[in-house]
């Protein structure tokens, strides 16, 4: 593996080696390898890769009795995820994080919305209106009020302001920040 990473030398390809032999390493040499892994994906447009060595350095952590820090690793790791759609790798966050002693809320990454729904979604999250939205997908701005009254009962909202707040569409708006519960 190490001779493909090498020979690519891209940030994706170089961080995956990274947490591969962070996977099978021991101790601080572990460590030290999800950190170069998770520096150069961050800088590559593999975000899911990035999500997945948050979740593991997280997990990796939190079994070395650090649970502050694993916690900060845990919740990044969900929230990409969960944003993503990525829920098989989502779900193991907040066990994680219940491992670590914190209580967590996980109502968004449970919820799916047919793809036009998520689309319109994304859009009224940005501040599009309706007739905005119907214009981009050509549809009617009724057809997008109708479907945003679907979307927002699923996602447990009630109205664009409330639905930009979710983690899944405010990562795309605004600089990430962690919702966490007490």
């Amino acid at each position: 593996m190490a001779e493909t990473t090498q020979a690519a030398a891209t940030d994706w390809a170089l961080g995956i080696e990274a947490r591969c032999r962070g996977l099978v390493g021991v101790g601080e040499e572990a460590e030290v390898r999800y950190l170069q892994a998770i520096e150069p994906l961050g800088r590559s447009r593999v975000r899911l890769e990035l999500a997945r060595s948050h979740l593991v350095y997280g997990e990796w952590l939190r079994r070395a009795g650090r649970r502050v820090e694993a916690r900060t690793q845990l919740h990044t790791a969900y929230e990409m995820l969960a944003d993503m759609g990525a829920l098989g790798f989502a779900e193991r966050a907040p066990r994680e994080l219940l491992a670590t002693g914190e209580k967590v809320r996980t109502v968004e990454a449970s919820v799916q919305l047919a793809a036009q729904e998520a689309q319109i979604a994304r859009l009224a999250a940005e501040d599009l209106t309706n007739p905005e939205i119907g214009a981009q997908l050509f549809i009617s701005a009724r057809t997008v009020e109708w479907h945003l009254r679907n979307v927002y009962p699923k996602l447990g909202v009630s109205s664009r302001r409330e639905l930009r707040n979710l983690p899944r569409f405010r990562e795309q708006l605004d600089p990430p920040q962690l919702s966490r519960s007490s």
